[in-house]
């Protein structure tokens, strides 16, 4: 499907804003019936995290690519599969976006719409972890089949949402709008720095991977064989 530029960056601000409301949303409904169990509220965001972006990576997809994520889309303006002119009205459209679902979530839930995440997630580990679920992430998306990228793409993160001690951002622009939110699945502003940085640095490992798993032939451009969500940009 061809889109206009502006269509896109609608579909991504759309597409990321609906994403944090699932995330946010999910989390402050699985925080309020969980009875105080964090586990069972972690299971609830899990589920609700996977069809929910399932979904969205299949009604966006053939408009913008669905990235909702700018370290994917850095990794397909690398590819050039998106335009590099193109990739900072993405990542500014998906920043916006998820600062917006972050808002819709708590006015939904009657709560302050401004507010900050006081909730720290910091150290090695974690920062491990998000650099681990990012790489998984980009790995996915660069080699996953066309018809399954969605489901794998979600499949995989609510897998990397229980493998991983940071719970999977896997998104610089999930971190930034989570910021927003001091709930279940918030994190202090202090704390996005290291996640941000963690993600960039797996991103880019995942694509050296890629690399080394493809033929010389089909290594710096996508075979038939490779899809990812960015395919229709």
């Amino acid at each position: 499907m061809n889109s206009s530029t502006p269509q896109k960056l609608l579909a991504e601000a759309l597409g990321t804003a609906l994403l944090m409301a699932v995330v946010i949303g999910s989390g402050v409904m699985a925080e309020r019936l969980s009875g105080g169990n964090v586990a069972v509220a972690l299971l609830a965001n899990t589920l609700a995290t996977v069809g929910g972006l399932y979904i969205l990576i299949e009604v966006f997809g053939p408009l913008s690519g669905a990235h909702f994520n700018p370290a994917v889309s850095a990794v397909m303006a690398w590819r050039g599969e998106l335009p590099l002119a193109t990739l900072a009205p993405y990542v500014g459209a998906q920043l916006l976006g998820a600062m917006l679902g972050a808002w819709l979530s708590h006015a939904m839930f009657d709560m302050s719409i401004l507010q900050f995440s006081t909730k720290l997630r910091g150290g090695t580990g974690q920062w491990i972890a998000e650099g681990v679920a990012t790489f998984g992430l980009l790995l996915v998306i660069l080699r996953a089949p066309g018809s399954r990228v969605a489901a794998m793409v979600a499949a995989y993160i609510g897998a990397a949402y229980w493998f991983t001690a940071s719970t999977s951002f896997a998104n610089p622009a999930a971190v930034f709008g989570r910021m927003f939110s001091d709930s279940f699945a918030g994190i202090a502003p202090s704390s996005a720095l290291g996640f941000v940085v963690a993600e960039l640095i797996g991103a880019a490992v995942a694509v050296g991977v890629h690399r080394l798993l493809s033929s010389p032939q089909s290594a710096g451009a996508a075979s038939p064989s490779e899809s990812t969500s960015a395919r229709h940009v």
